[in-house]
């Protein structure tokens, strides 16, 4: 059987992110400890994470955490609805540019699980444009909010 099209409307489906909120164009590869995921969101100019019609490197941030959440809902299985989560800490943070919206090439995000549950989980995460590193760092995250306040999920 061969593996779905893992494109934006497929990662969509998945994590909470919709509209031009969802940053990511498409799943690489994954597996159970990595995913790389793809984006060109960077160069839109409706990008919603723009300021003054700039996209600083800040926002890899945010593009490593969909690159998370997207390897949560993997790891959850096809039948998980999408679920809200939320960055707890970030962390070795290391800038190579200042802006993300200058790069003509794809960015590549190349997220690695170092340890976690269902409900939460640390990754160690590097954004690329071809061949250059852009940002590095690990990010916590609560994957299921519900789950860790005690609210059922369903």
């Amino acid at each position: 059987m061969m593996d779905p099209v893992m494109d934006q409307a497929w990662i969509a489906a998945r994590i909470p992110h919709q509209g031009s909120m969802c940053l990511l164009s498409a799943v690489e590869r994954w597996n159970e400890d990595d995913i790389v995921c793809l984006a060109d969101s960077h160069l839109r100019a409706d990008n919603p994470l723009r300021a003054a019609g700039r996209l600083g490197v800040a926002n890899a941030i945010e593009y490593a955490a969909q690159a998370m959440a997207v390897h949560g809902a993997l790891l959850a299985g096809d039948a998980a609805p999408p679920r809200a989560g939320y960055l707890t800490s970030v962390r070795e943070l290391s800038w190579h540019c200042r802006r993300l919206d200058q790069l003509a090439a794809p960015l590549r995000i190349h997220a690695q699980r170092l340890s976690g549950s269902p409900v939460n989980a640390m990754y160690r995460f590097s954004l690329h444009a071809g061949d250059s590193l852009l940002v590095s760092g690990r990010l916590g995250v609560v994957l299921d909010a519900d789950a860790l306040a005690g609210k059922p999920t369903s």
